[in-house]
């Protein structure tokens, strides 16, 4: 057993010696109590006749009062060896109070069901935040859901807070570069490789021209005037964010003003990196240059501020990854290590299991989220981190990365699993499954899709990824997927065995999950996962055509003789989302079933008509209202993900083809990894990747 402080005892050591210490002290005081109190007794029942003062002591009431106090305190100290669940907070208990301590972040009351809501911006959580999840991660988690009252009051408090903080980052941004380039020779030396990472030669081992022919130009022209109105809006979306919240995270288009903001632990300019691809992909290069001359000179990582794991990951360094894959500028790929490395120390815990909090500074303390049960990690959080993570590695030519995602993996494959399924509540501490709530939609989500893209990345070498994935889809099949009385197929969810007939909106991405997995399954099984993916995208159809806005709610249900639809007033938000639409673009690519392109147009036609307002768009509070409540917040996933896989739908094949890319859950793409080619000659595509 390692040797230190109080504060960095493991949870049994430091309650123990706090328990004993208490008992000691305790039982001196009772003793002495019990002394003076007999000496009392004596001294004045010596006085009455007839009365014996040796036969005076404590009475067996007494006697009783004292022993149950002493048990009730025992009970205590011991009990909290079984309900402190994780160091982080014994740290917070028993470490002096000059010592900086981190705040548990948010409460479950904050939390968007995703991953995905933050405790002061419950807007964003995504699974945690607002990403995805039910809580938030795309939760897809931490999750991303709206704030509906006190809006007014967030406004000012942005101006004022982030007035200030902006004021404290001009100082830094001047010495952030260097620091930087100090940071990654650190990490370099430390690993002791030749970090160097040959850019032309990972160009020549791709099947394809990332940009396509033509930049992916349909040749039919009511097709191309579709991809034209996408970009439009785009740009419309960008120049209206550069206009009032250039450098915030995101844009307020009703108020006119930046938002920043608690899950990026002081990092900026979230919907600038979210934006890097997608600007680059639609050939807006103008705006792409500006976003990356920010990135260069104003993206500060040195912050010290509490940071959703999840989303740093797939915004951030997602965001970064696929700038650099996709330009060769260097750049980005010094900046992405750096952030890389800050996350780290997250993975400290007992058994690997990263928790989902984590301080970005030089402190590198990591706790979980308030709301989660019992200090667990959350399923999509750390199950989301492997493509990022081996690209980082990729890169650096430093195996570390890789192999704190390959021990979640280990621990995973080892534990058992009910139903053969993954409940979203995981002990980074024990290792053990905290609750048996199992979700497709946020909390788990994107767990099951980075499984089977984890395979497709790794040039369909990583058979443990592919034998986990098509397990995980035999027990969902078993135990979640269900069919209407109208006849709907969707997934429910499950807690401890007994189903909750609910869909998020955020579990509409597996019908894209299951049709980029079709082929690589059983033979005698493709036809039955492509006509699932079909039936599973049809269902989030309806759930959008069932509406008066023609948008689809957070989560729809199926029982109460409701189907496709909302039946709680929490559920009817829509937050930009693109779970749907990443499905029809899926669906398209691998079916060329032009209902896809033509329910993507209705969604391009319901998001103009009611998200768009003058000043950029936002998302709405109740989808089946005839006249719309605006939630005040262009989200960043917005431009990096609905927007992009609209443009993608109308797109032809040929632009970031499936055969060279495949995209995070936050929809940046990372390149297929080709080892045999990248360690080898390479160059065996070369006269198909000139641009």
């Amino acid at each position: 057993m390692q040797q230190g402080h109080i504060g960095e005892l493991s949870s049994g050591e430091g309650v123990k010696v706090e328990c004993c210490t208490t008992i000691v002290t305790y039982s001196l005081l009772l003793n002495k109590l019990r002394q003076s109190l007999r000496k009392t007794d004596s001294m004045v029942f010596r006085k009455l006749p007839g009365v014996s003062a040796s036969g005076m002591g404590l009475r067996l009431s007494q006697k009783f009062v004292f022993l149950l106090f002493l048990s009730g305190l025992v009970t205590l100290c011991f009990g909290a060896l079984f309900f402190l669940p994780d160091s982080v907070r014994l740290k917070r208990i028993f470490l002096s109070k000059t010592e900086s301590q981190p705040v548990t972040v948010g409460s479950e009351n904050d939390v968007r069901e995703h991953l995905k809501k933050g405790a002061k911006d419950p807007e964003h959580l995504r699974g945690i935040t607002s990403a995805k999840g039910e809580t938030s991660t795309k939760l897809k988690a931490l999750s991303r859901k709206p704030s509906v009252t006190n809006e007014a009051k967030t406004d000012k408090k942005d101006a004022g807070g982030e007035a200030l903080e902006d004021m404290m980052l001009s100082r830094s941004k001047t010495e952030s570069a260097s620091k930087d380039e100090k940071v990654t020779s650190s990490s370099n030396q430390g690993a002791n490789k030749d970090t160097s990472f040959d850019y032309n030669k990972f160009k020549k081992c791709l099947l394809k021209p990332p940009l396509g022919i033509e930049h992916g130009k349909p040749s039919d022209p009511q097709t191309l005037q579709r991809r034209e109105k996408v970009k439009e809006m785009m740009k419309f979306a960008w120049d209206n964010y550069k206009s009032f919240a250039w450098g915030k995270n995101e844009l307020r288009p009703l108020t006119r003003n930046g938002h920043i903001g608690n899950m990026f632990g002081g990092l900026r300019g979230a919907s600038i990196v979210d934006s890097l691809d997608t600007l680059y992909i639609m050939g807006l290069m103008d705006e792409y240059n500006d976003a990356k001359e920010w990135v260069e000179t104003s993206l500060d990582l040195n912050s010290n501020g509490e940071a959703s794991l999840f989303e740093v990951n797939i915004r951030y360094v997602g965001g970064l990854l696929s700038a650099y894959y996709l330009t060769g500028e260097e750049m980005f790929k010094r900046k992405v290590m750096v952030l890389g490395e800050k996350l780290l120390p997250a993975f400290n815990t007992p058994t690997g299991i990263p928790r989902g909090v984590i301080n970005l500074g030089s402190s590198g303390t990591s706790w979980s989220w308030g709301w989660a049960s019992a200090g667990s990690s959350i399923l999509a959080e750390f199950g989301t981190l492997h493509l990022e993570f081996v690209h980082l590695s990729e890169l650096s030519n430093n195996g570390i990365y890789t192999e704190k995602v390959m021990n979640i993996r280990k621990l995973l494959n080892k534990i058992e699993k009910p139903h053969g399924l993954y409940p979203n509540f995981l002990s980074p501490v024990s290792g053990n499954w905290v609750q048996h709530h199992v979700s497709i939609g946020g909390l788990g989500d994107s767990f099951y899709e980075y499984l089977i893209k984890s395979y497709l990345m790794s040039d369909k070498t990583d058979e443990e990824a592919k034998k986990m994935y098509y397990s995980a889809l035999e027990a969902i099949e078993a135990n979640l997927v269900q069919k209407s009385p109208g006849g709907l197929t969707y997934m429910a969810e499950w807690r401890g065995g007994i189903l909750d007939h609910k869909m998020g909106h955020l579990a509409c991405f597996s019908g894209g999950m299951v049709v980029i997995g079709a082929d690589d399954g059983a033979p005698e099984k493709r036809q039955h996962y492509l006509d699932l993916a079909a039936e599973i995208t049809h269902t989030c159809h309806e759930s959008y055509s069932r509406s008066a806005t023609k948008l689809g709610p957070e989560a729809f249900r199926f029982d109460g003789g409701a189907e496709a639809t909302a039946t709680r007033l929490s559920d009817r938000y829509y937050i930009l989302r693109p779970e749907v639409i990443e499905s029809y673009m899926y669906m398209w690519r691998l079916t060329h079933d032009p209902k896809y392109r033509e329910w993507g147009w209705e969604a391009v036609e319901a998001l103009e008509q009611h998200c768009r307002v003058e000043a950029g768009f936002s998302g709405i509070r109740d989808v089946y209202a005839q006249t719309v409540s605006h939630d005040n917040m262009q989200q960043s996933f917005f431009l990096s993900e609905t927007l992009k896989y609209l443009y993608l739908l109308f797109s032809d094949d040929d632009l970031l083809p499936l055969e060279d890319w495949v995209f995070n859950t936050e929809a940046h793409p990372l390149p297929v990894v080709r080892k045999s080619c990248l360690q080898g000659e390479g160059g065996t595509h070369d006269k198909t990747t000139s641009e």
